[in-house]
């Protein structure tokens, strides 16, 4: 693919994803939940995680220049990630919003869902654009947007998992 190809179908996807989940948002839920949506938390949760670490152990991987590690860990975790976004879709296609109780905590809960959700749809082409740079040999490009994508990378993973730790008990399926 050429470099031409390659941004179109990036700005595509970065547009996309953020309009189908915004419609998702305010389309009518049905009634009951399939039992497999229910699930959907839990293992975003997870793979949010597993991606953390995963994108540790990569740049741990490429500070001691083995690159073969590094791509392999990147690539399992943009799976992983591209997994994450069809779990993410799906659980809102179906379940029902929650909302985080009136309390002390609610302001920080929020605080972090925001800057998590804000952070995401930016990272999302940051991410594309790394790795098809990476993976295409582009590697000075890579490494200059790599050193601003991973640690927003690692923080969206990161609160995405904490998001879920903190709306989790008030789940009511």
């Amino acid at each position: 693919m050429n470099d031409k190809l390659v941004s179109r179908l990036i700005i595509g996807v970065t547009i996309a994803i953020p309009v189908v989940v915004t419609v998702l948002h305010f389309m009518p839920k049905p009634d009951t939940v399939p039992d497999i949506i229910k699930h959907c938390p839990l293992l975003n949760a997870t793979l949010n995680g597993t991606c953390t670490l995963l994108l540790i152990a990569s740049y741990i991987a490429i500070r001691n220049k083995k690159v073969t590690v590094h791509k392999r860990l990147n690539v399992t975790a943009f799976v992983l990630s591209a997994i994450f976004l069809l779990s993410y879709v799906a659980y809102h296609s179906f379940g029902k919003e929650t909302r985080y109780p009136d309390g002390p905590m609610r302001p920080v809960y929020l605080t972090i869902l925001f800057s998590h959700i804000i952070l995401a749809a930016i990272v999302l082409p940051m991410v594309l654009v790394s790795f098809y740079r990476g993976l295409s040999n582009q590697i000075i490009k890579h490494r200059k947007l790599a050193r601003w994508t991973l640690p927003i990378w690692l923080y969206v993973t990161t609160t995405g998992v904490i998001v879920y730790l903190m709306i989790s008990p008030y789940y009511n399926f």
